[in-house]
């Protein structure tokens, strides 16, 4: 005995045997696309979070290797200072004249000959620091130490002697070059 509506149809005699079984064939193919949509919605929804995760990780990816050269420019950089410095020092102009001058914000001492105390006062001589020692070097060279790092150069005399003011009561005594404090 039959409790579904199609069999009471039937025995009433409203549909004949050909209706229910295409009415049983469309509910079929009906529930069997629903469950291939819910399949494909799933699906699509993996994919686009497995894109997005893609996209995630090309962006880390990016950020990293710009990081990655960023530390490999500032190598290469003092890689470039270190040889200028090594290669262009003066170390034929150490010699037992002090000349004081300042590292930030502490006075430094240096012994250099009297040639380099002119040169040095006069900016044809800069004094830069690597590893914790000072040495000197042509204005040329500290100028391309500067370009690449300022923090290197720690002494390099720009100030021009032509600069008068007409109003310094001072101007005409001149100031030794070779004065030391």
């Amino acid at each position: 005995m039959g409790n579904s509506f199609q069999d009471q149809f039937l025995k009433a005699g409203l549909v004949n045997e050909k209706q229910v079984k295409k009415s049983k064939k469309a509910k079929y193919i009906k529930t069997k696309q629903a469950g291939k949509k819910k399949v494909e919605k799933v699906v699509d929804e993996n994919r686009l979070r497995v894109q997005q995760k893609l996209k995630e990780q090309a962006e880390k990816d990016r950020q990293l290797n710009l990081e990655r050269q960023k530390e490999a420019n500032l190598k290469a950089i003092s890689a470039q200072i270190k040889q200028l410095i090594e290669v262009h020092h003066q170390a034929d102009m150490v010699g037992e004249t002090a000349y004081n001058f300042t590292d930030g914000t502490l006075i430094k001492k240096i012994y250099v000959s009297d040639i380099a105390v002119k040169q040095i006062a006069n900016g044809r001589l800069a004094i830069v620091k690597w590893d914790d020692q000072y040495k000197i070097v042509p204005k040329i060279v500290a100028e391309k130490i500067s370009d690449r790092d300022e923090k290197y150069v720690i002494h390099l005399e720009t100030t021009s002697k032509s600069i008068n003011d007409e109003n310094d009561p001072y101007a005409d005594y001149q100031i030794p070059d070779d004065l030391m404090w």
